[in-house]
């Protein structure tokens, strides 16, 4: 075969991973349909579903037909489809779209035009418009990125001055030579991901919303349940992948973490749990005594009856 004869690469693949959400899936996919050309792709993988997923997916096949690829695997978590998705897009440049989300009209094309102006980038980050089950719709630009490394992972991890949702940014296949989505994870299997992004890579950012992001009520009880199961591994997973002139944030972020835990389990009613991370995060920095916000559910806690 030529080179004149050898078919196009397209630039970007969008991931969709799909466990159990037949009911959104269609809406997820179409979204992204409706925009592919010649430089994009869709990969959806199904994640071992128990529910109509794969007739969804039978579905969309009949109505788009060779319009995209699937691939059905047994279920793994989050952090197995991802990686898998990358082990099997064809794009140089990957977005992770979740199942019950959209993408935004035009952002393919916003992120093409973007990607050809800064060759550099390994990542760039866009808005994102949020959700709610109410109906009602909030609007989030895309927070401004600082030049340096240190001041970039700080902005992210400690400062909370830096979101990153996936489906409202793209990454290069580049910044996965540093670390694949940690798969003993269930939760929380994207920050290790995105610091070592930001540690490492040229990072941009860019002017448009890229995904409509569904909140969803029950996510409160779910999102803490697997947080929990994390628990502090995250800081070891986090810095494992960051260069040494980065560790100097690792205190900072265990204490963040632990505090982070205490909240949830203090929400979640488990007092002997949310003592234990207090506990933990005291023993790193004594300053936390004076953040009242968290001293003075520690202080109910510890003057509950057992």
């Amino acid at each position: 075969m030529s080179d004149s004869q050898v078919p196009q690469q397209p630039l970007i693949t969008v991931v969709i991973p799909a466990y159990n959400y037949a009911s959104t899936l269609a809406r997820a996919a179409q979204s992204v349909l409706g925009q592919l050309d010649e430089n994009s792709e869709l990969l959806i993988i199904d994640d071992g579903s128990s529910d109509a997923t794969p007739d969804v997916i039978d579905a969309l096949k009949l109505g788009y037909p060779e319009r995209f690829r699937s691939i059905r695997k047994e279920n793994g978590g989050l952090a197995s489809v991802r990686n898998l998705g990358i082990a099997e897009a064809r794009g140089e440049w990957l977005v992770f779209l979740d199942a019950d989300d959209q993408m935004a009209g035009g952002a393919l094309q916003a992120l093409q035009v973007h990607i050809a102006a800064h060759p550099e980038t390994r990542m760039v980050i866009g808005g994102h418009v949020s959700v709610f089950e109410d109906g009602r719709r909030r609007s989030h630009a895309a927070d401004p990125v600082p030049d340096e490394p240190m001041a970039r992972v700080r902005a992210y991890l400690l400062d909370k001055r830096l979101a990153i949702s996936n489906g409202a940014c793209a990454m290069h296949r580049d910044v996965f030579s540093s670390g694949n989505y940690p798969e003993h994870f269930r939760n929380s299997e994207d920050i290790p991901v995105f610091a070592q992004v930001l540690a490492r890579y040229p990072v941009s950012r860019i002017d448009a919303v890229l995904a409509l992001i569904y909140k969803h009520g029950d996510s409160l009880r779910h999102h803490t349940g697997h947080g929990r199961a994390v628990g502090t591994q995250l800081v070891d997973e986090v810095f494992r992948r960051l260069p040494d002139s980065l560790q100097g944030l690792r205190q900072a972020f265990h204490v963040q973490r632990c505090l982070s835990l205490f909240r949830s389990a203090y929400l979640m009613g488990d007092t002997e749990q949310a003592r234990q991370y207090f506990c933990a995060a005291i023993t790193s920095d004594w300053s936390v005594l004076f953040n009242f916000s968290y001293s003075r559910k520690a202080l109910r806690l510890f003057t509950w009856r057992r």
